[in-house]
């Protein structure tokens, strides 16, 4: 188990690290979308998987595909330090909207995944 969870972990870093390469060489901006992009998906995953375990699903999917994949694929430090960043460099109205968007899109997208799931 802790090999796979690792495993599924390092996945997940590495799928982060394209994406959010990816959106920020083909729209370069000073928000961080590609990490907005990243953290949205993977509550949406997450909220997906638990979904199935409360359906009957093996729970040892969740363990690793969420808390591994999902773990390693999002990075909420990750936006918070860039709402830090964008407030300190003068853009506060972009921090906030980095903050209250990152918070609001993140929990929609689970609650999404998990209401999906339950209704499979």
């Amino acid at each position: 188990m802790i090999l796979l969870l690792t495993l599924a972990g390092g996945l997940g870093a590495a799928a982060r690290f394209v994406l959010d390469g990816a959106v920020r060489t083909r729209w370069p901006s000073r928000f961080p979308w590609g990490i907005l992009l990243v953290n949205v998906l993977g509550s949406l995953v997450l909220g997906f998987l638990t979904g199935l375990v409360l359906n009957g699903a093996d729970p040892q999917w969740r363990l690793v595909l969420g808390v591994g994949f999902c773990g390693g694929f999002t990075t909420f430090s990750t936006a918070m330090t860039d709402t830090v960043r964008l407030a300190r460099d003068g853009s506060v109205r972009l921090g906030l909207l980095n903050l209250l968007g990152t918070l609001g899109a993140t929990v929609t997208a689970a609650a999404f995944g998990l209401g999906l799931a339950v209704l499979l």
